[in-house]
């Protein structure tokens, strides 16, 4: 079975009806293959991976926030029908790409070289990404150490970082409710611990001068990328495993968070005003756009980790139902979560007696400076800090598997002779790398490029990935090639809906995306912080960066073909001659036997493209074309 597995990634022979007798004979009959590539090792490994893999820090610190600022519970409407119309087509997407071909994200163009620059796009995406999303572990791994105490560290004033507007805001009601105080001009022990302790931002002037290596926060994301190096020692066999207690653990804790934030007093506030309809704001183009991006980055579509994760799956798994089972758990997952975050909010403000929306963040905010609070204010505070950041842990650690696992596949793909058999060496390497990368991190005006990280890496060059990934497959590889490649896998094809998503509704959801995250741009900011033009400048190229590898690659494999422009331009959109399942035995059809290595003679001449002067995959197009237009008429 492992030779028949590595059978795609035989060294290139000379088929039998192009060899002299002589040159038979001299064959050595022992072909060598390339280290065996791997499957997952257990049936629920593939699934449990995907769920942690979508289901991560998005799902505790956005989703929430957007809920309740764009309409609250009337923002469930676009949610669902965006998921239907943009999330789950695509996600089944690219779990077919995967599946079908059991290539990496740069391999997998096998399927029409000419947008190869695609799959190098979301390389460059996914390493910026890994990046400073390790550092986001950092911190969390920095307040669970921080939360091994009797009392937090963030509960009170008095400590060495804190300045004259630190105001203890626990307790600050007189006996009628009423504030003593103007709480607007005071800063929480919390907010002073983040920005002055932890970041020590008042080190840095800004962007440009960062300031000195916090040792601290460098030895937490040292911690944080041998955590994650371990869980991927042995690629999808050992992090496969992982996942069973990664995936699965945080839903327990946030089921705890949940009991325990509704049965808070003021808890009913916080979730009437997450969920209370406001049927007004479904007039606003804006509710609609930020329901599309919640479910665009929810589910990681793009950035090629479900491909990679589908690609170690056997022939057949039935990814049509995972796909339904993880994306719509993953939607209901982070309503859940709006409800543990949002009922310890409305006891927050009821405590301190301000709107909950004076106490409501997102992003960082919430996780490091308003949740953190909250903790201090329940019995056994360092208890609950504890749950709450080993669950951001376990979230943020399984999305992070997701980022290296698809470098490390996608390049090993590429070079499977050199690096496969060195498989754990190179993924040391690359965490190595990416440490090193992310030490500017770590310095007091860290902050502020992970920032612009987190607003350039994966924005309007994710959507144009996506987009271009959607047209190659549906407009230029061919929607019914793809169903008949997807009858193959699962035993029936896609139905209307999947195949209106494809071909119009999915790529039009994602360019009005595109347009409007265009027209509505703003620069980056933290806080009262404007970056300076040189800053935006850099982001805005980061993005164009991963926009230019898609012409570029067409570049590339336009200038590997023979003939006339028009001529390069076909051949390299075609797929390659051995395009289609890893094993032969899976490979039927127009697939049979056209792998390298194959002594079936008749198959290899239909698909070589140029060999000894035969141009012979003009004649598998006309065929394929054929039966494509035979198929279409039979539908009508």
């Amino acid at each position: 079975m492992k030779k028949l597995q590595g059978a795609h990634l035989r060294k290139p022979v000379t088929p039998d009806l192009l060899m002299t007798p002589s040159d038979q004979g001299d064959v050595d009959l022992d072909v060598d293959f390339a280290a065996d590539r791997g499957n997952w090792t257990g049936k629920l490994d593939f699934l449990l991976s995907c769920i942690g893999y979508c289901v991560g820090l998005g799902n505790v610190w956005r989703f929430p926030y957007r809920a309740y600022t764009n309409g609250g519970g009337a923002f469930l409407v676009p949610y669902f029908l965006m998921l239907a119309i943009c999330g789950i087509p695509l996600f089944f997407l690219e779990l077919s790409l995967g599946q079908f071909s059991s290539l990496g994200p740069l391999a997998v163009w096998k399927i029409s070289p000419l947008f190869k620059g695609a799959g190098a796009a979301m390389l460059l995406i996914v390493g910026l990404v890994a990046i400073y999303y390790n550092m986001i572990i950092a911190y969390v791994l920095f307040y669970l150490f921080a939360s091994l105490t009797s009392d937090l560290p963030w509960e009170h004033c008095g400590n060495w970082w804190n300045t004259e507007l630190c105001l203890e805001h626990r307790g600050s009601k007189d006996g009628n409710g009423a504030l003593p105080l103007n709480l607007t001009c005071t800063v929480s022990p919390s907010e002073e611990y983040w920005s002055r302790y932890v970041l020590h931002i008042q080190g840095s002037q800004g962007i440009g001068s960062p300031g000195e290596i916090r040792w601290n926060l460098c030895l937490c994301l040292l911690l944080a990328w041998v955590i994650v190096f371990l869980c991927i020692l042995k690629g999808v066999k050992s992090s496969g495993k992982v996942v069973y207690f990664t995936a699965t653990f945080p839903y327990l804790i946030l089921l705890m968070l949940l009991v325990r934030g509704v049965t808070l007093p003021g808890a009913w506030k916080g979730i009437q005003f997450y969920l209370t309809p406001q049927f007004h704001h479904l007039l606003s183009s804006k509710v609609w756009i930020e329901a599309a991006l919640q479910i665009f980055y929810s589910l990681g579509v793009g950035f090629g980790g479900l491909l990679t994760f589908a690609s170690y799956n056997t022939f057949h798994q039935n990814i049509y139902r995972d796909t339904f089972i993880v994306t719509l758990g993953n939607a209901i997952t982070s309503i859940l979560a709006g409800f543990a975050i949002f009922s310890v909010l409305g006891y927050m403000s009821q405590e301190l007696g301000v709107p909950v929306d004076q106490v409501a963040k997102a992003g960082p905010g919430l996780a490091f400076v308003v949740y953190p609070q909250a903790m201090t204010m329940l019995p056994l505070s360092p208890f609950w800090s504890f749950l709450f950041f080993f669950m951001l842990l376990t979230l943020g650690l399984d999305s992070q598997f997701a980022f290296l696992e698809t470098i490390v596949t996608a390049v090993t793909d590429e070079f499977p002779y050199y690096l496969r058999p060195k498989k754990v060496v190179f993924s040391g390497l690359i965490c190595v790398a990416m440490y090193l990368m992310g030490l500017i991190l770590t310095t007091d005006g860290g902050m502020y490029w992970l920032v612009l990280l987190d607003d350039y890496s994966a924005s309007f060059g994710l959507m144009v990935v996506v987009i271009t990934t959607c047209l190659a497959v549906t407009r230029v590889y061919g929607i019914q090639r793809f169903c008949r490649d997807i009858h193959m896998m699962l035993g029936f094809k896609p139905g209307l809906y999947f195949r209106a998503c494809w071909l119009f509704l999915s790529p039009a959801t994602l360019l009005a995306l595109l347009v409007y995250s265009i027209v509505k741009y703003q620069p980056s900011e933290y806080g009262s912080y404007r970056f300076p033009p040189w800053a935006e400048l850099l982001g805005i190229l980061m993005g164009l960066l991963s926009c230019l590898m898609i012409p570029a690659g067409m570049l590339v494999a336009v200038l590997r073909e023979e003939g006339s422009f028009w001529e390069r331009l076909q051949q390299a959109s075609r797929p390659a001659m051995d395009w289609g399942p890893s094993l032969e035995e899976n490979r039927t059809g127009m697939y049979v036997a056209t792998l390298a290595g194959s002594q079936s003679p008749k198959p290899l001449m239909v698909h070589m493209r140029k060999y000894g002067g035969i141009t012979s995959f003009e004649n598998t197009a006309i065929e394929v074309d054929r039966e494509i237009a035979e198929e279409e008429e039979s539908m009508m």
